[in-house]
């Protein structure tokens, strides 16, 4: 019962109708200080005992709670310095200032909450768009089921225009998806058998039937929820050095309002002190520009899980990046094919992939994405054997394939001449896979497969370096590879053929050395980096979960160009943090000297002070709106 009359209180429709009456209650202060003339006896009471009633209750709960569930020191907060003012000016008959600072302070909270809620804008989105139902498949009959019931395994049908409600695998129909929510693509992505697809997207076109994969709280929906969830549940230093320094203050409000009060002999200028000392932008200050900033990271695919990261992320001046799936895509793609001798590139292409079609290495997967890409036709084989990590033989239409490395050629017979040596010696410099093709025990060509570089490494990685940012590449390929991606993307400090637990003593060297390493990784190996050094970030599209749950940032649609968008972001969160308390501590000095020589009053005082503080948390509040791309 108490805690919802004190919510009702502290309630924008109630403080709207406490600043009216502390505004009644102002006109006869104003009419006797510029007019000399007493309007007091046309009012039947003191209209600012309203004001102190319904915003100076809530404020009283505040303190009285605070002192007894917050553990130690924290139990003298700024609420408990609120009070203690409010109460003293009602001792002395200055009921305006009294309601004032409780106003003010109701204000300044409901500020706080209002920004706060703006920045959660992205986190109720993401939990409207959590489905509620899906059609799941028992004995060829549809039925709708509750989503929390839908079982990993479970088949279900989608319909075009419906939410999917779960992570699944497409094995039936195909369509468009819309996956911006998860994605941030503008345009829907066309799916067939065999594609993933994620809960919250929209099936645009054609019904499909989907296999569960994750459900209930493992969904990537869910999961991202549970990020955003993360982020606002965490304080930053600031925020906490913040609310020590309010505890702090209280007594030493207390001990200057005494000696004033004993040196000047005038109560009046101590309860003044206790009023201008009130801390409110120190206090909510802070945590409104976390919010805001958090919430502003969110609208652009960023979450961030603390406000500690954040505050770290503007300290940052080595970046350590992962190779695989951070600058690059992750995925192979064929990059050359150098036929020899009169077949042509289409011919070569075409009898590689018919040999390596039933084959499970990722090179030759490759080889066949490639193939069925061009358009070209492929064969099937009379004959297949795979040889692990070496190669395979297939005879197609009695043609005698050889697919594999130099020395799975060379031990069958085929000869690999200086010329063939050269061009895998290039592109093995080049961080190129080869598979040699051969044909009659005769070497007919090569076809040499790549990772793709993320198009806006290089122009991230220049972005990072104007800020004075230290690059670092940390990777487990081999030093061929790690120097051609380095080089292509501008970094100049290498360090390759590294174990997950080599990334760490790595990132622990650095840190010794005094720098602050932001660490970027996509895979399970990147988890313990990302975990030692000062910011983790992951890639959270195609990121496996165990780099994401250990990540302190998350980039939701992988794009690495957002790296120096988090530094300039920080930077700001930093520096209005940094204003708002050294702008409050200021107009504190100012104000607790004016108090002591008299030229405030309660009344005065109050307004001075918390006007202040309230453009403070104005200005943490624009950080949401501000433009940092």
């Amino acid at each position: 019962m108490l805690k919802k009359m004190n919510e009702i209180l502290s309630g924008v429709p109630a403080t709207v109708v406490a600043g009216i009456f502390l505004l009644m209650d102002l006109i006869p202060h104003l009419a006797e200080e510029f007019f000399n003339t007493s309007l007091s006896s046309f009012f039947p009471f003191d209209f600012a005992w309203i004001t102190v009633i319904i915003s100076g209750l809530p404020l009283m709960y505040l303190a009285a709670w605070r002192i007894i569930h917050n553990p130690g020191i924290s139990k003298i907060s700024s609420a408990l310095l609120i009070t203690i003012a409010m109460l003293s000016a009602i001792a002395i008959g200055d009921l305006f200032a009294a309601g004032e600072v409780a106003w003010i302070m109701a204000i300044g909270a409901i500020l706080e909450d209002k920004t706060t809620e703006r920045a959660r804008k992205g986190l109720k989105k993401l939990v409207s768009l959590a489905p509620i139902q899906g059609r799941r498949i028992v004995n060829e009959k549809e039925e709708m089921i509750q989503a929390d019931s839908i079982r990993n395994n479970d088949i279900l049908r989608v319909l075009p225009g419906e939410t999917i409600p779960v992570d699944g695998v497409i094995i039936a129909g195909e369509s468009s998806v819309n996956q911006s929510i998860m994605t941030g693509e503008s345009l829907p992505v066309d799916k067939t058998a065999g594609d993933e697809v994620f809960c919250g997207t929209v099936n645009c076109f054609g019904t499909i039937d989907i296999k569960a994969t994750k459900v209930g709280e493992n969904s990537s929906l869910k999961k991202l929820i549970r990020l955003v969830q993360e982020a606002e549940n965490k304080k930053a230093p600031m925020a906490r050095i913040a609310d020590k320094a309010a505890s702090l203050l209280v007594p030493l409000a207390l001990l200057i309002a005494v000696i004033t009060g004993i040196a000047t002999n005038n109560i009046v200028r101590a309860v003044t002190v206790l009023v201008v000392f009130c801390p409110c932008a120190l206090v909510l200050a802070t945590p409104t520009a976390i919010m805001a900033a958090i919430g502003q990271a969110t609208k652009h695919g960023v979450i961030i899980k603390s406000g500690e990261a954040l505050e770290n992320m503007g300290k940052i001046n080595t970046v350590a990046f992962d190779k695989t799936g951070t600058l690059t895509y992750g995925r192979l793609e064929v990059s050359d094919i150098i036929p020899f001798g009169k077949i042509s590139v289409s011919d070569l292409l075409m009898l590689a992939a018919s040999a390596e079609v039933k084959s499970e290495h990722p090179l030759g997967k490759a080889i066949v994405s490639c193939a069925k890409y061009r358009g070209l036709f492929i064969l099937e084989s009379e004959e297949f054997k795979m040889s692990s990590g070496k190669g395979i033989f297939a005879k197609i239409r009695g043609r005698e394939l050889l697919c594999g490395n130099e020395m799975y050629l060379q031990s069958n017979g085929v000869y690999v001449g200086e010329h063939i040596k050269c061009e895998l010696s290039r592109l093995c410099k080049e961080g190129k896979a080869s598979v040699l093709v051969a044909e009659d025990n005769v070497c007919i060509g090569i076809i040499a497969m790549s990772d793709v570089l993320r198009p806006e490494s290089k122009y991230m990685v220049e972005q990072l370096q104007g800020m004075g940012t230290e690059i670092v590449l940390l990777t487990g390929d081999n030093k061929e590879t790690a120097d051609y991606f380095a080089s292509t993307a501008g970094i100049r400090q290498i360090h390759a053929n590294l174990l997950p637990e080599d990334k760490v003593k790595n990132i622990t060297i650095l840190r010794k050395q005094g720098k602050k390493v932001c660490m970027i990784g996509d895979g399970i190996n990147d988890a313990p980096a990302l975990k030692n050094s000062n910011v983790g970030v992951a890639m959270g599209g195609l990121g496996s979960d165990i780099a994401v749950e250990a990540a302190d940032i998350v980039l939701m649609r992988d794009d690495i160009s957002k790296l120096s968008y988090l530094k300039i972001l920080s930077d700001a969160t930093v520096n209005t943090i940094k204003f708002s308390i050294g702008l409050s501590m200021f107009i504190n000095i100012i104000a607790v000297t004016l108090s002591v020589l008299g030229l405030l009053n309660p009344t005065t005082g109050a307004l001075v002070h918390n006007a202040g503080s309230c453009f403070v948390v104005l200005i943490s509040a624009l950080l949401y709106d501000r433009k940092f791309l």
